[in-house]
């Protein structure tokens, strides 16, 4: 089977999902948000390639923007970065992927940053879009047509904005509740009519979604009890995010799990619908890799970074009086654009550590996925 690929080599998303999804293969995506590259990605794409696998890497508006994010890479930056890698590892079978492109204010000034990122990311050969008017939701409306009308209108303007640019056949991720919202008494989750009504308005208007991200109990980031101890995510509604997976499946599209670090391995292999979710986005969980490593490794460097992240953040509002392990590891995430330059310094037997421990976790990821040998499907 001969895959489209980009201008930066990647796979086309489309193709890859719509061939997934259509011959009811079972296995979750591994989507990976690298917000830093040297080490812990080459890991990753050496395990892809030992498993003869397929997988997306991808960040976010808030970690990759055309004003750099938080990680201080722009989209060029990162595509060249993640290319250089799977070069590297010798091995093709990777999607890029824009994550989470977010309209958070209903402004013209909001709407035109997304754009621009988007124009940005089909530049650099990006294969696959996440577009997120999720935040946009009528409260105060009692029919779920109201409710989501905005959502729905952000959405369609950005993917009519991305049809008109794209020069190949791109995958598509959208987004009905926000990930890890909660109200008085817990987390906010989606409805089966939520999503049915959502995939079906789109596809009225000759949309093509392949992932849909829900609210499912899931949250960004680590978590942390209330002494500060880093705790297991198990909050995820698995019954929930099986309905809406089989509501939406008759127009070709799976659930997008986003928030999965921190959730117990064994919980994701046992009871993570495989057909339902065909993507799953691992993040935080290679930050804490990267740390990890470099407290061991690069204990001056760690400290210097540990030392910077507390004195710019215990003082905000959310932060105070909460222990300095849960502000360090809520935080450190905004260190990657302080310290871009210092982090590429990093010795390379820390980068191999790094690398390790990422295979590692990596191999670890699939196998509980059933994500391993997908490449297989693809060579008839």
């Amino acid at each position: 089977m001969d895959l489209p690929k980009t201008k930066s080599g990647a796979l086309a998303g489309a193709p890859v999902y719509e061939h997934l999804a259509k011959k009811n293969i079972p296995g979750i995506l591994l989507a990976c948000n690298f917000r830093y590259i040297p080490g812990i990605s080459l890991g990753v794409f050496k395990a892809l390639k030992k498993t003869n696998t397929i997988a997306i890497a991808e960040l976010a508006k808030s970690e990759c923007d055309v004003n750099k994010g938080y990680t201080g890479m722009t989209p060029q930056m990162f595509v060249e970065q993640i290319s250089e890698v799977a070069q590297e590892a010798d091995w093709p079978w990777y999607i890029l992927h824009a994550d989470h492109i977010t309209v958070k204010e209903d402004s013209t000034e909001a709407i035109d940053s997304a754009k621009a990122l988007i124009k940005a990311h089909l530049e650099e050969g990006t294969g696959s879009f996440a577009i997120d008017c999720s935040y946009h939701f009528n409260t105060e409306a009692d029919e779920v047509s109201e409710q989501l009308k905005r959502n729905i209108e952000l959405t369609a303007e950005l993917t009519n904005f991305l049809k008109k640019h794209a020069s190949f056949d791109f995958g598509l991720e959208v987004e009905v509740g926000e990930v890890g919202k909660k109200d008085q008494e817990g987390f906010v989750v989606t409805t089966v009519e939520e999503a049915d009504y959502y995939i079906n308005a789109l596809t009225e208007r000759d949309f093509r979604p392949h992932f849909l991200a829900i609210a499912n109990g899931s949250t960004h980031g680590n978590i942390f009890d209330e002494e500060g101890k880093q705790i297991d995510q198990i909050t995820i509604d698995i019954p929930r995010t099986v309905e809406i997976g089989k509501a939406i499946a008759k127009y070709g599209v799976r659930v997008a799990q986003h928030g999965i670090t921190g959730t117990p391995l064994t919980f994701i292999e046992q009871h993570f619908p495989k057909i339902e979710i065909g993507k799953g986005n691992v993040g935080t969980n290679w930050q804490n890799i990267f740390y990890d490593s470099l407290e061991k490794h690069e204990p001056e460097m760690y400290t210097q970074v540990r030392n910077w992240v507390l004195e710019e953040f215990s003082s905000k509002p959310k932060n105070q009086g909460q222990p300095e392990n849960v502000i360090f590891g809520n935080n450190a995430k905004y260190a990657f654009r302080e310290f871009y330059d210092d982090f590429r310094t990093i010795d390379k037997k820390t980068l191999k550590a790094m690398e390790k421990n990422a295979y590692d976790s990596a191999m670890e990821f699939l196998k509980a996925f059933d994500s391993r040998d997908l490449v297989k499907h693809f060579e008839d």
